[in-house]
């Protein structure tokens, strides 16, 4: 197994000490550094951002050609890490000698330094990883500077005579929170804004999950295996793609080869919604984008989406974004022409 080191208090440091270690290429632009890894080593990239209040993003999307081990230093009291997997696998300990624990495809995991001073993560050999990491500052000087720090230190700062360490449900919203980061193209502070929305969600969402999965100890899991998760969630893709389809909820629940009982609670699960809501969703979704982009008239948008009645689309496109898709079209046109 190969080890690194890092002892670095800003970002900036720790791609430093990965660059030396593990060779590859770094940049940075602004606040955002990449480093792009192509070696005997391993080959992927490891991106980072320092946000607002005291706030550090890092995201994983690599494979290395042996066990690796990252070993980064985190004062006592000092950190909180949400660590989320979004495809393969890694693990977490506080010190060499204490239990791993594993954080798999689709799991959220938390770890508070409150007695120890140091963070193990873990890669596999031929594993690949896209992984993120955020890390909220609960130091006592940034706890009275920013009230989420404050509050965040609340909530995982409790007992000081143990470090805190939890691996929690599978969690599908965070995988699409994490795709749209990824999608993002924009420069300059637009791209730090939405960096910076994004992870508030993420965190949002990794602390509402630590809080549904205390209500419900007995099962944290749920019925759904992580495989069944995956499905589910190529389902929601083809349906990002296809928002056209007029599969029903038996015929699409055959094309991922699941029940349509765990089709439907993954949707529950990953969005809030059924799949014949979701369906709709993405469908009005999809028709303000054409009706902003496009020249198409609503009957061409409402036929094009699959929808068999225009009156109902007018009904839910209404219901979703408070406003008719007739005026919406004309408060487009009356925009450009102001």
């Amino acid at each position: 197994m190969k080890t690194i080191e890092i002892k670095a208090n800003n970002l900036q440091s720790m791609f430093t000490t990965l660059k030396r270690k593990i060779g590859g290429t770094f940049t940075l632009q602004r606040n955002e550094g990449e480093l792009h890894i192509d070696s005997t080593f391993g080959k992927g990239i490891i991106r980072g951002i320092e946000l607002e209040r005291n706030t550090t993003f890092v995201e994983f999307d690599l494979k290395f050609n042996e066990d690796v081990e990252f070993i980064f230093a985190s004062p006592q009291q000092s950190v909180v890490n949400f660590l989320y997997c979004a495809e393969g696998k890694l693990a977490h300990a506080f010190n060499s000698d204490k239990t791993k624990k594993t954080v798999e495809t689709f799991q959220t995991g938390i770890a508070a330094n409150m007695v120890s001073e140091k963070n193990h993560i873990y890669f596999y050999k031929d594993v690949f990883v896209n992984s993120t990491l955020i890390s909220v500052n609960t130091s006592k000087l940034s706890t009275s500077k920013h009230r989420i720090n404050k509050m965040v230190s609340e909530i995982f700062n409790t007992d000081t005579s143990n470090d805190y360490s939890f691996v929690g449900s599978y969690n599908l919203k965070i995988a699409d929170s994490i795709k749209q980061l990824q999608a993002i193209k924009q420069q300059g502070v637009v791209r730090t804004l939405l960096i910076q929305g994004l992870v508030n969600l993420i965190l949002a969402l990794e602390i509402e999950q630590h809080s549904l999965d205390m209500k419900r100890a007995e099962q944290p899991k749920g019925s759904l295996t992580a495989y069944e998760l995956k499905q589910v969630k190529e389902l929601s893709d083809y349906i990002n793609n296809f928002p056209e389809t007029n599969l029903n909820v038996i015929e699409l629940a055959a094309k991922i080869a699941l029940s349509p009982a765990k089709v439907q609670e993954g949707f529950k699960l990953m969005h809030g919604k059924t799949l014949n809501s979701y369906i709709r969703f993405v469908r009005v979704k999809k028709s303000e984008e054409l009706i902003k982009t496009t020249d198409l008239n609503i009957s061409e948008i409402v036929y094009s989406l699959g929808f068999s009645s225009r009156s109902y689309f007018s009904k839910i496109f209404k219901e979703q974004y408070n406003c008719s898709p007739i005026n919406y079209k004309q408060n487009i046109k009356l925009a450009a022409t102001a």
